[in-house]
């Protein structure tokens, strides 16, 4: 009886996110019969909650600070920007919705593709259940993505998390983020540029403790320049609904008990992967301890037939690593099977303003590779371009391998530096000797052209 309630297809897709929607449309195009699972909205992370929406809120934010900062460059500004977070919101909205309605035409467009609405959950390794409906395939693709985790301390509490929060349509008086990584950073900005007060409450010595410490050092100077209150080193934290309205957070530091209230509470502590909510076990999958689905540099599963990409396999956690995820499933699929998870360089961007821009290893991490060395820095206070534009917080970094001349890793942390390293990036992929960059002739005047320069200063590390 079950077996003739059965769906069956070609293929099996859970998420629409930036890897699961283009295999929908690729896998359509091979005349596969294919059903794509969402249990929310189009786009994934990306479109609804993520790039999209927060790089809407960090233009606006920009924009009003270019304001106050007006004065510094000779334009007298009668008046502070008067802000509108609603007119904010409903252009982020705008941006949203348009992205969502051409996703959903793509795939409404293609007679291959079923879209199922609901949360899919395993029955075994070839069937899945959505609501009343059961769906069964040999090929099941899972792109179901990640949410914000909330720590020990703070499940009683009103708090907001980075989608939440862009739901907000005034400004928040006194906004206390709970985490100082790439996340909260982005928020704490947007919103101190918008008018709010802003504290960070970060457990580790350090911000964004994944960087060098040097990096953590300028991008903290950068957000106290903009009065941001930064604390490090806070521990056993807790939060609590004050009677009046508002969160208390209560934390421990220098052996004291101190805390710190605000009107509003943004949770920003990282991310877990929704693999939670598939009911893995069914189909005998493997995860890991932090529940990542583990996959092959094919982004094939412990089990045949079976494919993780996206935020859900741990190995990578923004847009541009999940579409590459996609290209990977797509060449092996039906192209000349040789891309995979090894060919990948890890880059990625913090969008606070400066930006910073990072591929390839940190100075720490290569280190501890135990190659033959060399390393520059320059600070952006040096570069003609960063002072023209009144902009000249933050470095420029470069790492090269001694033996073979070729670049491990840089960071531009500064005016551009998102765009910049895209120099970098290009030069590693295509396994160029540093040396053909430094002879390079970049554009005057821009902060690129100084690529060369920083690297003529290279200088063997000492261990």
């Amino acid at each position: 009886m079950l077996e003739d309630r059965v769906e069956t297809f070609d293929a099996i897709i859970v998420g629409s996110g930036q890897a699961g929607n283009p295999l929908a449309l690729a896998l359509a195009k091979q005349k596969w019969k294919v059903a794509i699972v969402e249990k929310g909205a189009l786009g994934g992370t990306c479109v609804n909650t993520g790039c999209t929406p927060t790089k809407a809120y960090v233009a606006s934010a920009r924009a009003a600070w270019a304001i106050s900062n007006a004065p510094n460059l000779g334009i007298d500004v009668p008046k502070s920007p008067k802000v509108s977070l609603k007119a904010i919101k409903k252009r982020k909205d705008k941006l949203v919705n348009e992205s969502r309605l051409g996703l959903r035409k793509s795939l409404a467009d293609s007679p291959q593709v079923s879209m199922i609405r609901g949360t899919a959950t395993f029955l075994d390794k070839t069937r899945l259940k959505v609501g009343s409906r059961i769906l069964k395939s040999y090929k099941i693709f899972l792109n179901v993505g990640a949410r914000a985790g909330v720590p020990e301390g703070f499940e009683e509490v009103d708090y907001l998390t980075n989608s939440s929060i862009l739901q907000l349509d005034k400004i928040p008086d006194h906004l206390v983020i709970v985490g100082g990584s790439y996340i909260g950073l982005e928020f704490a900005q947007i919103f101190k540029r918008l008018g709010s007060k802003v504290t960070i409450l970060e457990m580790g010595a350090n911000l964004i403790s994944k960087e060098d410490k040097d990096t953590s050092e300028i991008v903290r100077a950068i957000l106290e320049n903009e009065g941001i209150k930064i604390i490090c080193g806070a521990k056993c934290l807790k939060g609590k609904n004050k009677k009046s309205g508002g969160v208390t957070v209560t934390f421990h530091k220098d052996d004291n008990d101190k805390q710190v209230s605000g009107s509003h509470l943004l949770i920003a502590t990282g991310r877990i992967p929704n693999s939670d909510l598939l009911k893995v076990g069914k189909a005998n999958l493997e995860i890991n301890e932090k529940g990542y689905i583990e996959v092959n540099s094919k982004l094939e599963t412990n089990i045949e037939g079976i494919y993780a990409l996206g935020d859900c396999n741990g190995k990578g956690a923004f847009t541009h690593t999940s579409y590459n995820d996609y290209e990977i499933m797509e060449d092996q699929l039906f192209g000349e099977k040789k891309r995979t998870l090894d060919d990948r360089i890890i880059n990625y961007a913090l969008y606070i303003d400066p930006p910073l821009g990072r591929a390839g290893m940190t100075l720490a991490q290569a280190k501890k590779s135990g190659k033959k060395l060399m390393f520059a820095r320059m600070p952006m206070s040096e570069i003609s371009r960063a002072k023209e534009k009144g902009e000249t917080q933050g470095k420029m970094e470069v790492i090269v391998d001694a033996d073979s001349d070729q670049i491990l890793g840089a960071a531009v942390l500064g005016t551009g530096g998102d765009e910049i390293i895209g120099t970098f990036l290009t030069a590693m992929y295509a396994k160029l000797s540093y040396k053909k960059l430094m002879k390079s002739v970049q554009t005057h005047p821009t902060v690129t052209e100084l690529i060369p320069t920083l690297l003529q200063q290279l200088k063997p590390v000492e261990d």
